[in-house]
C-alpha cells in the first residue's frame, strides 16, 4: 500500500502496534511506526504512547525515553508513563519540570506517582509540598492519592496525622475505601492501639463499611467478624467475594476448616462466585488439617467451575502432600509443575527447602 503512495490509516496501525507490543515484539511495532512516518502520515500522541508503553513493558527504557522526550510531542499520559518507569525521584521531577515548561499540565495520576515516589525517597514533609502544589493548581486528589499519602504518614509513625486525613476525606469530597481503612487499621494494630482500632471498626460499622471485617480478622477476632457479617446481611448489605474470602481464610487459619467450608458452600446460594483466593483459603485449611485428599477434591471442583488455579494453589497442595509424609510424591509433583511452567521455581524455593 505504501509503495503505491497511499498513506496508511493511523487507527488500524495503532492497533497493530499495540498488538505487537502486547506480545513484546517491539521491533515489529517500531517498524510499523517507521513505515507510518515515512509514508507521510502523522502519528498522533496516542500512537506514540502505545509504543512508549510497549518499550517500558519490554524493559527498553532508553527507547521509551528517546521516543517520549525527543521524537514526539508528549501529552500528560506520556509523562505519566515516563514518571512510572524512571523509578528515581530526581528523574521523575525533571520530567515534571519539562512537562510544565511545555505547558502540559500534570493530572491527578502524575501527582499521585510523584507523591508516592517522594514519600519513599525523601519523606512525607516533601511529599506534602507536592500535595499543596497539586491542590493550588486545582487538581483534586482522588482516593488513591489519599491512600498513598496516608500510607507514607503511617510508615513514619504519625498515626494521629493519618487519622486526621482519614476523617477529613469526606468533607473534601472523597470517600475513603477499603484500602484507606486497612492502612490505618494495620498501623493501629501494629502499634498496639487496640482501643482506637476497636473504635474505628465501630465507626466503620455505623457507615456500613466492609473493611471492618478484614480489620477484625487481622486482630484475630473471627467470631466478632462473623457476627458482623450477620449484621451486615440483616441491614440488607451484600458483602462481596473479597469479604467472604477474608472470612474463609480467617476460619481456615484458626483451623476451623469445617466452618470455613460451610461458609464457602453458602456462597452459591448468595450468588457470590468464589475466586482463587477463596478456594486457596479452603485448601490451606484442609491441608493444615491433614486432609489433603479433600483439598485435591476442591482443586478439581475449582477447575470444573472455571476458576483457574494459581501458583499459590499448587504450592499449598505440594506442602500438604509433603506434610502428610508423601515426600517423594511432593517432589515429583513439584518437578512436573516446574518443568511445565505452571509454577516458577523461585516461588517454591521455600517449599523445596522444607522438603
Amino acid at each position: 500500500m505504501v509503495s503505491r503512495g497511499d498513506i496508511p490509516d493511523i487507527i488500524p496501525c495503532t492497533t497493530l502496534i499495540r498488538g505487537f507490543c502486547r506480545v513484546k515484539k517491539t521491533k515489529k511495532a517500531t517498524r510499523v511506526m517507521e513505515i507510518l512516518e515515512q509514508s507521510g502520515a502523522i502519528p498522533d500522541v496516542i500512537t506514540y504512547n502505545v509504543l512508549i508503553s510497549g518499550y517500558c513493558k519490554s524493559g527498553e527504557i532508553d527507547n521509551a525515553l528517546r521516543l517520549g522526550l525527543d521524537e514526539c510531542s508528549p501529552d500528560v499520559v506520556t509523562y505519566n508513563v515516563l514518571c512510572v518507569i524512571f523509578g528515581k525521584l530526581k528523574q521523575a521531577m525533571e520530567a515534571l519540570e519539562q512537562q510544565l515548561q511545555r505547558e502540559c499540565y500534570p493530572d491527578v495520576f502524575t501527582y499521585t506517582i510523584l507523591i508516592e515516589a517522594t514519600c519513599r525517597a525523601s519523606g512525607v514533609e516533601k511529599a506534602m509540598k507536592l500535595w499543596d502544589e497539586m491542590r493550588s493548581r486545582g487538581c483534586k486528589p482522588d482516593v488513591v492519592t489519599y491512600n498513598v499519602l496516608i500510607n507514607g504518614i503511617c510508615k513514619e509513625g504519625r498515626l494521629n496525622e493519618a487519622f486526621k486525613f482519614l476523617n477529613d476525606m469526606p468533607s473534601s469530597g472523597c470517600q475513603p475505601n477499603v484500602i484507606t481503612h486497612n492502612i490505618v487499621l494495620r498501623r493501629m494494630c501494629s502499634t498496639g492501639r487496640w482501643m482506637e482500632a476497636e473504635q474505628l471498626l465501630t465507626d466503620m460499622q455505623l457507615k456500613g463499611c466492609a473493611p471492618m471485617i478484614d480489620g477484625l480478622l487481622k486482630m484475630g477476632k473471627t467470631e466478632r467478624a462473623l457476627s458482623l457479617l450477620d449484621e451486615m446481611r440483616g441491614k440488607g448489605l451484600k458483602p462481596d467475594v473479597f469479604t467472604y474470602s477474608s472470612l474463609v481464610d480467617g476460619l481456615s487459619r484458626e483451623r476451623k476448616v469445617d466452618e470455613a467450608i460451610k461458609l464457602f458452600l453458602e456462597l452459591e446460594g448468595l450468588a457470590v462466585k468464589p475466586n482463587a483466593i477463596t478456594y486457596n483459603a479452603v485448601m490451606l485449611g484442609l491441608c493444615k488439617a491433614r486432609k489433603t485428599d479433600r483439598a485435591i477434591d476442591f482443586l478439581a471442583n475449582m477447575v470444573l467451575k472455571g476458576c483457574k488455579p494459581t501458583e499459590v494453589t499448587y504450592t499449598i497442595l505440594i506442602e500438604g502432600i509433603y506434610h502428610q509424609g508423601y515426600v517423594d510424591e511432593a517432589l515429583e509433583l513439584l518437578d512436573k509443575l516446574c518443568s511445565r511452567g505452571v509454577v516458577k521455581k523461585k516461588l517454591v524455593e521455600p517449599v523445596v527447602i522444607k522438603i
